[in-house]
């Protein structure tokens, strides 16, 4: 190996671990969830067999279908949580955010665990991230200031008093600056604590 080939090689080593190292401080050394989404209406729901009889009609199959055509099944389990405690029917446009790390079958249409559902409702956004030090999102779009008005609970609807840093959260929020990152004073959080 010659010399530029060598130099080259510890060059990329030491930035992919200085990036580790900033990533590791940034979130604290905490496991994030990667959350995808997908916006639709929904046009079909049906029971979701699980393969064991007790659970027959607590899973749901949601089939949900975007503006150009692409269509996702959407696993509806008893741990999703639906914003609002909104009920949901075909016809309803919704978006759902699922771990976009997870294992997920190689079959068509892509069928994932929902982790979050909401009905869209004009003039609010949802977005489901992990939230650094700075209240700022994993992906750097959305930065959050919190209000005494602000509601911030668990997903069993109880308040949560704890610090709001390094979480994944669902946000509820309506307008935004037009900075980057936009800033916003959500109406809504919910702390998505880990399953034990």
């Amino acid at each position: 190996m010659d010399y530029k080939t060598t130099y080259t090689i510890t060059y990329i080593l030491k930035n992919a671990y200085a990036i580790w190292k900033r990533s590791l401080r940034e979130y604290g050394g905490r496991k994030m969830t990667t959350f995808g989404l997908f916006y639709g209406i929904i046009t079909r729901i049906d029971d979701f067999r699980t393969g064991t009889g007790e659970a027959t009609g607590c899973y749901k199959l949601m089939t949900v279908q975007n503006r150009e055509g692409s269509i996702v099944n959407f696993v509806i389990t008893p741990n999703t949580y639906f914003v609002d405690h909104t009920m949901v029917a075909v016809g309803d446009m919704v978006v759902g955010f699922y771990d976009a790390n997870a294992p997920v079958p190689l079959i068509y249409p892509p069928q994932y665990r929902a982790i979050v559902m909401s009905k869209l409702v004009l003039g609010q956004n949802v977005k489901v991230d992990y939230f650094n030090e700075q209240l700022v999102s994993s992906d750097g779009t959305l930065k959050l200031n919190i209000a005494p008005v602000t509601q911030i609970i668990l997903e069993n609807n109880q308040a949560f008093t704890a610090n709001l840093a390094n979480r994944n959260l669902i946000v509820v929020y309506g307008p935004t600056t037009r900075s980057i990152p936009a800033q916003t004073t959500p109406y809504k959080i919910i702390v998505l604590c880990p399953k034990v």
